[in-house]
């Protein structure tokens, strides 16, 4: 691992030790390293979530999401899609620039098995099926649909997930292709002033959702765009929509998924 991932560690724990009540670790699962989050060990996890990085990695603001999420008491999963290039985020000094090169070498076959280690770790703690569910951010919005095409899962949750006309990667089909695929039910959030995911797109991701015969619902807000929840990003951040996002996702994972 290079110095960015040392960097990245660092950083994340620095975050994590503010937070005594929850408990977080790196684990491998084969070849595939994962973070988990989890409540305190005398505050059994009502479910088990895997958490999508955006194209940046796993980064504070990721983990700020798990810890989220653990606080509300679910075990959290965040599969570490960048470890084939040696580093669990880009350098945070170049950002979007770095992401982008470093998102496109991903292949659906490498995000299958990571995804798939981040199951696999889910059950060997004791999650079955209807206690597991995936949520995703930015690219990770995209592997969240594209994971809930080849596995039942009981909910499913994309943040502003691209790739909806054109497939973001070889093995990925584009998400208004996938999303008549689906196999349970399906939250998407997305901005209306996205530069990278069209008005019409999100129409058509809208529409192909609403054909799976499952339960979907596609949230759209007029002010913001694209990574609106990013609340370490001023220039992208509009917390009123980040808000009411963050509280849709919530009560959607209440209602869906299944308490352990």
């Amino acid at each position: 691992m290079t110095s960015r991932t040392n960097d990245a560690t660092i950083r994340a724990g620095r975050v994590r030790a503010l937070k005594s009540h929850l408990r977080a670790e790196v684990v491998r699962q084969g070849s595939v390293p994962l973070t988990v989050a989890a409540p305190a060990a005398d505050d059994p996890p009502r479910g088990g979530i895997i958490v999508v990085q955006d194209a940046r990695g796993i980064t504070p603001y990721l983990m700020s999401v798990c810890d989220r999420l653990a606080d509300a008491g679910w075990l959290t999963v965040a599969p570490h899609l960048y470890h084939r290039e040696g580093i669990d985020e880009v350098d945070p000094t170049d950002g979007w620039p770095q992401a982008i090169p470093t998102m496109d070498r991903l292949t659906g076959e490498g995000i299958d098995t990571d995804v798939d280690a981040a199951l696999a770790h889910l059950d060997a703690v004791g999650f079955d099926p209807s206690q597991r569910a995936i949520l995703g951010f930015c690219m990770g919005g995209t592997v969240a649909l594209h994971t809930a095409t080849r596995y039942e899962l009981p909910a499913a949750v994309s943040f502003y997930g691209g790739g909806v006309s054109t497939s973001a990667w070889p093995g990925v089909p584009a998400l208004a292709e996938a999303a008549v695929q689906l196999r349970g039910p399906w939250l998407g959030l997305y901005g209306e002033q996205d530069q990278l995911i069209s008005h019409d797109e999100i129409a058509a991701l809208r529409a192909a959702a609403g054909r799976s015969g499952q339960a979907t619902e596609l949230i759209s807000y007029p002010d913001a765009g694209h990574a609106f929840h990013s609340d370490d990003r001023d220039s992208v951040y509009r917390p009123a929509a980040a808000a009411d996002a963050w509280s849709r996702t919530l009560a959607f994972l209440d209602h869906r998924v299944r308490p352990r």
